[in-house]
């Protein structure tokens, strides 16, 4: 039996269908491109009357405000003024016509387009700044057997920068560079010499972010603009486990944070940090200067963290940063001394080994962890090498050693530990502490190699060394490295803090659950208790 053929329609249907689509596209696009001509035409054909039009508006404008400021008593002799020179006109042979002929020069005049015209290219002093700076790029992006080099001395610099622009200083805010495809764009050094000369020739005192491009051999330079200093602590919008280190660049990620800044409602992209049992970087450093914002840093995370935990503070300074969370809901302990410190850190290490026994006994039975393993337990750590010093030089125990049960079982144990130490100590931290703290910051001036040291990775932006309290970069395990600018969090009792900011803590902070006045002074007194004598029996002496 002879097959049938199928129906035409089934075999090219589907092609056809692509072809009316691309049919009814290109019209689309004809027809567009239509309208767009047409009206181009028009506003050419109608330039003339548009411009004439606009001149008699402003030209009745000016009428109406000189008649408004004439005074009323000069009002009747300027009408008879304007009623003899409209007679006289039309008294004249042919003075209706030049009249009219005046009044269409005068409106088209007045109707010029007034804004000044935009230069094509660069100015004098533009085009100064760009040769320098392909004089400057020669010797790097050059070699000597090139048949045809993009970089020469004396060469065109606009094949080598094909996009710029300029802020109001004259200075340059964007460019783009091309490169010969033989440059090592693939070596860390050499990327390093190319931002370390584009920073110095361009300005220093700014941020610049470069973005190589290694494909087209194009590398992006951009100013970045300031982040803003003036957010203060508030409830910001996150889930359990999420905590808000700081703001950045909205170009380095994906999120927004609704915020009042100010009297303004804005969006601003924040650094999140996540913790908990799902975590890749359970536990966090934070390395700067005197000054620079690490305690406020972790004022600010001490108070999200209250939010849905637990929290004891160790501070080695001793110089009362957290008062403020003394006594309040859900802060255990707020540790100045050494043996505080050490008997806290000894309950904490406790605590995770009977929450991982407790969650591994539950899990064996089938049943869910008990409720108090659940709720998050936070360890902040300020300049803790300074109990190390005082317990070497007191043959005790290092406060440290107590860390390595909470770092390293911690994220099983819902229990997290953020450390803050400075530059100058940063050599005395434990191997547990440096291993564990996968998520690091860095705050205030710092070079470009200890950014590197600390954070594992050079940033894609050149430090500046003045910067404000709380600037500076965070790298979230292997992620990218992002600028920080910490929210303003103080220290509520300190005189020199502003009144807003003052206040944005303390409305943070939880309830008083232990007055502070009256467990002062119970410790006072049991201190000043003297010592009950001890009962002794009568001697009698003897008597020969």
């Amino acid at each position: 039996m002879a097959r049938r053929p199928l129906p035409r329609i089934l075999s090219t249907g589907s092609a056809q269908i692509a072809r009316n689509r691309e049919l009814a596209r290109a019209q689309i696009a004809r027809s567009r491109e239509l309208a767009r001509t047409a009206a181009d035409s028009a506003s050419d054909v109608l330039h003339p009357l548009i411009t004439i039009t606009r001149g008699l508006r402003r030209l009745a404008s000016a009428g109406r405000r000189r008649w408004a400021e004439t005074p009323k008593d000069r009002r009747g002799p300027l009408l008879f003024l304007v009623a003899s020179v409209i007679l006289v006109v039309a008294l004249v042979p042919y003075g209706p016509l030049l009249a009219v002929i005046t009044l269409m020069a005068a409106a088209a005049w007045q109707g010029r387009d007034r804004a000044p015209s935009t230069p094509d290219g660069p100015d004098e002093s533009q085009t100064e700044r760009l040769r320098s700076l392909y004089e400057a790029l020669v010797p790097y992006f050059s070699a000597a057997d090139d048949p045809a080099p993009l970089y020469a001395h004396g060469g065109e610099w606009e094949k080598a920068f094909p996009e710029y622009e300029f802020d109001g200083t004259g200075r340059v805010s964007s460019l783009l560079i091309r490169y010969p495809a033989y440059f090592t764009d693939g070596e860390a050094q050499a990327r390093a010499r190319i931002e370390h000369l584009l920073t110095a020739k361009s300005g220093r005192g700014r941020e610049y972010h470069f973005t190589w491009d290694e494909e087209g051999n194009e590398l992006t330079v951009t100013v970045l603009a300031p982040l803003p200093t003036g957010i203060a602590a508030q409830r910001f919008v996150t889930s359990p486990g999420e905590t808000v280190l700081g703001f950045t660049d909205p170009t380095q990620v994906q999120r927004t944070l609704p915020l009042t800044y100010g009297d303004q409602q804005r969006d601003v992209p924040p650094v999140v940090w996540r913790t908990g049992i799902r975590s890749t970087e359970p536990h966090l450093l934070a390395v700067g200067q005197p000054g620079s914002g690490t305690s406020t840093l972790l004022r600010s995370i001490a108070l999200q963290a209250l939010q849905y935990g637990d929290i004891v503070i160790v501070e080695g300074g001793s110089t009362g940063e957290y008062a403020c969370l003394i006594g309040r809901d859900g802060v255990l302990a707020v540790e100045c001394g050494l043996a505080g410190a050490l008997a806290s850190l000894e309950w904490a290490a406790t605590e995770t080994e009977r929450r991982l026994i407790a969650t591994n006994r539950a899990r064996q039975t089938g049943n869910p962890p008990p409720e108090d393993t659940k709720r998050p337990l936070w360890i902040l750590l300020d300049r803790p090498t300074v109990f190390s010093h005082l317990a070497a030089a007191d043959d005790r125990k290092d406060p440290q050693s107590l860390l390595q049960v909470p770092l390293r079982h911690g994220r099983a144990a819902n229990v997290t530990v953020v450390v803050a130490e400075q530059w100058d100590a940063l050599d005395a931290l434990s191997d547990a502490v440096r291993q564990h703290t996968r998520a690091r910051v860095v705050l205030g001036p710092a070079t470009a190699q200890q950014l590197e040291t600390v954070l594992g990775a050079p940033p894609h932006t050149t430090p500046v060394a003045d910067v404000p309290p709380g600037r500076g970069y965070a790298r979230l395990g292997t992620g990218q490295v992002h600028r920080l600018q910490v929210p303003a969090t103080p220290d509520p009792y300190d005189d020199a803090t502003s009144e807003a900011h003052r206040q944005a803590v303390l409305d943070l902070l939880p309830a008083r659950t232990t007055p502070v006045e009256a467990e002062s002074l119970g410790r006072l007194e049991k201190a000043e208790q003297e010592p009950e004598p001890v009962p002794a029996e009568a001697v009698v002496a003897e008597t020969s």
